[in-house]
């Protein structure tokens, strides 16, 4: 079956804008075995488009999200709710990802929770979610779901993928996995295998989660579960994204004043407005009274993060996705990375970050080089921010004008 003709339209609102966008879920309603070797009956992802297929079918190109990313993107979902997507100063018409050119897929992953199938699905067997019964999820299990939903919508051939953090994991799967398949590659602060301090990371996030009393074991209901250790989590990692000089300058050592202490809501409970970063308190001099509630902006900064954070995620997909991002190795999975990057065909381009201290510039440069030795097209370029890991989905006219020069190469 083929819907890329009927696909929902994006709305113009404005130049460079993509405009209202409707996600859709694709069901794929056959078996799927994981690489684990675990078969699910079938599977949902949710995604959006923008832009337009081209009669050849060879323009698409897919935008892999990182860890706490989803398909949303770009645009926005209607009038009343204006937050666009999280990558909307990066697709759009005329912009580094050019929609009037491309036609733009992004999907939530497999193991998600906003829309695809992960282990807060329902297990048609037991009527129940899946939990941590749920078939653990890899990178490669992620790309074979989405390279379905492509024939799905009858796309011949990938112009490029494109991702970050962990989407740039995805981006480099795609061009082992389905070599003849990708025509482009762009991976962006990410790396070929997770270094033992990002492992040691996820696994404090997973601890904080799992010795949560509400966890249960990965059995609780929709509307509960493990938000304290969810939340704590969310800090944490949240944490690394960022870099000292960017948090010196956004926070320093301002102190807010004193407050009584912000407790994680119930769900679907409004945030405190005290941690939007649009209705912060006012400064003061004077540090708080001496007490565990908050005194120091950066703290409440990193409470609205946790508090934001488990309104709209589910811990188990966390547990699953940070897991998936520990057991990515390509150099182990073909015994060498040079190895692994023996099929690949696609022009690739790797960007690094040299403030981003959770996969530095470092292991960037390792995967341009590796395939270099390959003998594949790459190359590598490294911007000088001082904004962390976060880097890729800042606002960054260089970034934006180097991707838009690998794309528009011939």
């Amino acid at each position: 079956m083929n819907d890329a003709d009927d696909i929902v339209r994006t709305t113009v609102t404005e130049a460079g804008e993509v405009g209202l966008v409707e996600p859709r879920d694709f069901h794929h309603r056959a078996p799927f075995t994981f690489e684990s070797g675990r078969t699910l009956p079938g599977f949902t992802l949710r995604y959006e488009t923008y832009g337009r297929l081209n009669a050849a079918r060879d323009n698409a190109i897919v935008i892999c999200h990182a860890l706490s990313g989803d398909h949303h993107c770009a645009g926005i979902h209607s009038l009343n709710d204006s937050k666009p997507g999280w990558w909307n100063n990066f697709i759009g018409p005329g912009k580094a990802v050019d929609t009037r050119r491309f036609f733009v897929v992004c999907a939530n992953v497999l193991g998600g929770c906003v829309g695809s199938t992960g282990p807060s699905s329902i297990d048609s067997a037991t009527g129940r979610p899946y939990g941590v019964d749920f078939p653990f999820v890899t990178i490669r299990d992620m790309v074979r779901s989405q390279k379905l939903l492509l024939d799905h919508l009858g796309v011949t051939s990938l112009y490029a993928t494109i991702g970050g953090s962990m989407g740039g994991m995805q981006v480099l799967q795609w061009g082992i996995e389905f070599p003849a398949f990708t025509r482009r590659m762009l991976a962006m602060a990410t790396t070929a295998r997770e270094s033992a301090q990002a492992i040691a990371f996820n696994e404090v996030g997973r601890q904080a989660i799992m010795q949560d009393p509400a966890w249960n074991h990965g059995d609780y209901p929709r509307d509960g579960g493990p938000r304290v250790g969810l939340a704590i989590a969310r800090m944490m990692a949240h944490i690394t994204y960022l870099s000292e000089d960017s948090m010196d300058r956004k926070f320093g050592r301002r102190t807010v004043r004193s407050r009584p202490t912000n407790r994680v809501p119930a769900a679907g409970q409004a945030v405190d407005p005290e941690f939007s970063a649009l209705n912060a308190p006012a400064r003061t001099d004077q540090p708080a009274p001496t007490t565990f509630d908050v005194q120091f902006e950066v703290e409440s900064y990193l409470r609205h993060q946790g508090q934001s954070f488990i309104n709209r995620f589910d811990a188990n997909s966390y547990l699953y996705i940070t897991r998936a991002l520990d057991q990515f190795d390509l150099a182990a999975a073909h015994d060498s990375l040079e190895q692994a990057f023996k099929v690949v065909e696609a022009e690739t381009l790797v960007v690094g970050f040299a403030s981003d201290w959770l996969f530095p510039p470092e292991q960037n440069r390792t995967i341009a080089l590796a395939l270099l030795r390959a003998g594949k097209r790459a190359s590598y370029s490294e911007l000088n921010t001082d904004l962390g890991h976060d880097s890729f989905l800042l606002e960054s006219p260089q970034l934006y004008d180097l991707v838009r020069g690998f794309l528009e190469r011939e």
